[in-house]
């Protein structure tokens, strides 16, 4: 397995070729394939490398640091440190083109590796989170979406938004004429006559009634019809208020009742409506939901709160987090499915209706399991990494798989366990240098 050295570069940095340290190309180690020369059977690595056989090959692997002195062979695939490789250097472990489990990554000296700034966390454990897999639709959310239809039959005199314009709240969709609206504005306005008629009559009857010159029965009669006044036109205001008239003209509005895009117009001018007709739609589309088709054989270990993961088909690699927020009372008897529901922010738009996805709900487990920060992980060609400080200037790098997790930490298998101390921030640069081409050969440091 390779020792790789990490180079830090601060402001100008010499070439390997300009320092007198640095390591002849020539002097690189072999790196035959499984396949390239036999095996040496009496010490466990390939006769190709195998150090003890060919004793000038010593030198190369230490120029390098590539070296473990008690056993006298190269550090990155000693059959006695590492027996799991085979004794086969990192290049044949790895057939996917991503670095080996095990690969080394050392600074040039100690005070490097602190001027790399690298910062590390201790690994913990934590009940397990089975994730169930289960497939899901995106759709609006139901609490952000209005129909508007016409408020009182009526001719449509003009139209102030079309099909995918962003509206505000109380901002005009469209114009109409109608008779109903002419009617309202006209009992309108005989009650308000009525009411200050009304308010006359007990005016004079009350001063009557205190000269002992009208009974007291005529005037609560009079105070009856003002309150009847008053009632009537507080009715018909209530009705061309909700209709949204115009003035004192037989015209009305339609307002928007919320911010959002209209998706739907089924108005045109001139055309005669009824209050029954839906004629725009318009939708709020900076949250939706994740409608999840939940297995049958798997609801009874879902249940509300539960973190989702959701990976939307038209969205390339992104996760989106949410909570299960709904999980239906009945199985559909068609698909024998539950109907699950998670909201998900929508800020940007990037989120469709009806875009398919695939969805992971975490569940508890009875097991412990390994977890680390999110940062921590890195992905190299195929495989996900994490490395792991062995030393204050020596990283390891151990190839791990994802489990469930959540937006700062995720659980992982492999060669981790509770309490190592794991790479967060600064782990791209020891990723860097585990995929470099020159890889062994990097021998610049901080002066």
């Amino acid at each position: 397995m390779r020792v790789l050295f990490v180079a830090i570069f601060i402001l100008a940095v010499s070439a390997c070729g300009d320092r007198a340290d640095a390591p002849a190309k020539e002097q690189r180690a072999p790196e035959p394939s499984a396949a390239d020369g036999a095996f040496c059977q009496e010490h466990g690595v390939l006769e190709a490398v195998c150090t003890k056989c060919n004793p000038a090959l010593a030198a190369v692997f230490q120029a390098k640091g590539d070296w473990c002195d008690e056993h006298g062979f190269p550090e990155s695939f000693c059959p006695s440190c590492h027996p799991e490789r085979g004794g086969r250097p990192a290049a044949d472990v790895s057939n996917d083109g991503a670095p080996a489990d095990g690969t080394k990554v050392r600074f040039k000296t100690k005070q490097t590796a602190r001027l790399a700034g690298i910062e590390v966390a201790k690994v913990s454990e934590r009940a397990s989170r089975v994730q169930i897999a289960v497939t899901a639709k995106l759709v609006y959310d139901a609490t952000k979406v209005a129909e508007v239809n016409a408020r009182s039959p009526g001719v449509i005199r003009a139209i102030a938004a079309d099909v995918g314009a962003k509206v505000d709240v109380g901002s005009p969709l469209a114009a109409f004429a109608s008779s109903g609206v002419g009617a309202d504005q006209a009992r309108l306005q005989a009650a308000r006559s009525r009411v200050k008629v009304a308010e006359a009559s007990h005016a004079r009857l009350k001063k009557l009634f205190e000269a002992r010159l009208a009974p007291e029965n005529d005037v609560l009669a009079a105070r009856h019809e003002v309150d009847a006044a008053k009632a009537d036109r507080s009715a018909a205001q209530s009705a061309l208020g909700m209709v949204g008239g115009v003035g004192g003209t037989s015209k009305y509005e339609l307002f928007l009742p919320i911010a959002g895009v209209v998706t739907r117009r089924h108005a045109t001018i001139g055309h005669m409506v009824d209050p029954d007709e839906v004629l725009f739609e318009i939708v709020d589309t900076s949250t939706m939901w994740a409608e999840l088709e939940i297995p049958e054989a798997d609801v009874a270990r879902v249940a509300v709160g539960q973190t989702v993961t959701v990976l939307a088909d038209g969205l390339a690699d992104a996760e989106l987090s949410g909570t299960l927020t709904y999980v239906a009372p009945e199985i559909d008897p068609q698909t024998r499915t539950v109907k699950g529901r998670v909201p998900l922010d929508n800020p940007h738009g990037a989120l469709r209706a009806n875009m398919f996805a695939r969805a992971r709900i975490s569940v508890t487990g009875a097991a412990q399991a390994v977890i680390v920060p999110r940062a921590a992980v890195q992905r190299a060609k195929s495989a996900q990494l994490v490395f792991v400080r062995l030393a204050e200037d020596l990283f390891e790098a151990r190839r791990v798989q994802l489990g469930a997790g959540e937006p700062d930490v995720v659980e992982v298998t492999g060669r981790i366990a509770p309490g190592d101390l794991v790479a967060t921030e600064g782990s791209f640069l020891l990723k860097t240098e585990t995929l470099k081409d020159s890889i062994g050969a990097g021998c610049c440091d901080v002066d």
